[in-house]
């Protein structure tokens, strides 16, 4: 296992307003994605003809490099890849080159839907990858198109699970969105497909991010709920968080046939512990996956500016976060308009 980045003694105690540390960043690489899932990007709101971000307005992969460098020496340790689908993006490789040759060594990551990893995973791998999660709602092949907005065949996401296992893109962690009345008869076969694999199947509760998803709180499936279904057939014990921050409850098999784990914002918000910053394809800083604005680091790096500014501004930023939306929401119903949609920022 690769080490990980240590932050400095000067920026030891950057934390926000809730005492909160900056330790991980996610990068959105790129805004498109060539599924059209209905929790994310449905496709009567993104049809093949929208307009999604012109490849100049995208960070380029010195600049991704920069940024990520001021993180790395502002506290974060982990860096993940996101999107969209960030395989759609024909410089990835050049990217995670960068990325994992940053002093320090960041652990670094990406998640993806998995349908290009056969082409994909030994070159990402071979650029530096250390770990991919790759989401997968379902087994069944109907289910799984429908989920994918009839974009997605369930062969071609097992077919590249097993390519960046052949990489040795691992532990893969494979992302389940449970929404009740479409795929939570799929728990129990993913969970029964992947024991003894040594791949780690994560269940999330559907979540009210962005604005399009026509998220509804009767949707949601308690993660204690699938707990105790998939504890009754197979005994579970909790695993102890591997570092502050890890969003993840995690549970082993008394049986020894691997872990599986929850991410359960709804029920169970997380945001005394969040550590994350995201920053979008377009080199916009958010500082929590349910905000309303983010702030433009691209005109910085773009312009005159130098490492200095740069980083004043990010930590300025961070100082000031008080962002614990999940928390609200069981306090009340706040509105979700203007709300930046999730294939932005990534999950």
């Amino acid at each position: 296992m690769s080490a990980v980045a240590v932050p400095s003694a000067e920026h030891a105690a950057l934390v926000d307003r809730l005492a909160r540390p900056l330790q991980d960043l996610r990068i959105s690489v790129i805004d498109r994605c060539n599924f059209r899932c209905p929790y994310c990007m449905p496709e009567e709101r993104y049809p093949r003809d929208h307009a999604f971000m012109a490849a100049a307005q995208r960070l380029k992969p010195e600049e991704i490099e920069r940024l990520a460098r001021l993180f790395v020496g502002l506290g974060v340790r982990k860096l993940r890849l996101t999107g969209g689908e960030p395989l759609l993006r024909r410089d990835l490789p050049e990217i995670i080159s960068r990325l994992a040759a940053l002093p320090g060594a960041p652990d670094l990551a990406l998640t993806s839907n998995g349908v290009l990893l056969t082409r994909d995973a030994a070159a990402l791998a071979a650029a530096g990858l250390q770990r991919i999660t790759i989401s997968l709602d379902a087994l069944d092949p109907q289910i799984f198109a429908a989920m994918s907005g009839g974009r997605g065949r369930v062969e071609d996401v097992l077919g590249g699970l097993r390519h960046a296992a052949a990489a040795g893109l691992s532990p893969i962690k494979i992302n389940c969105v449970v929404q009740r009345g479409i795929n939570e008869t799929e728990v129990m076969p993913l969970v029964e497909h992947f024991r003894g694999s040594g791949q780690i199947v994560r269940f999330i509760e559907y979540m009210d991010v962005g604005t399009c998803n026509r998220w509804q709180a009767s949707a949601v499936v308690p993660s204690r709920e699938l707990l105790a279904q998939i504890h009754a057939r197979y005994p579970l014990e909790p695993v102890d968080p591997a570092y502050r921050g890890e969003v993840a409850e995690r549970y082993r098999f008394l049986d020894g046939a691997g872990e599986i784990g929850f991410i359960s914002s709804v029920s169970q918000p997380f945001c005394g512990h969040c550590t994350r910053a995201r920053v979008s394809a377009d080199g916009r800083l958010y500082t929590c996956l349910f905000a309303r604005e983010g702030q433009d680091l691209r005109a910085l790096i773009r312009g005159d500016q130098g490492d200095g500014a740069v980083e004043a501004m990010i930590e300025a930023i961070w100082r000031k976060r008080q962002d614990r939306y999940s928390e609200q929401r069981q306090q009340a119903q706040p509105t979700r308009e203007g709300r930046v949609e999730m294939y932005r920022i990534g999950g």
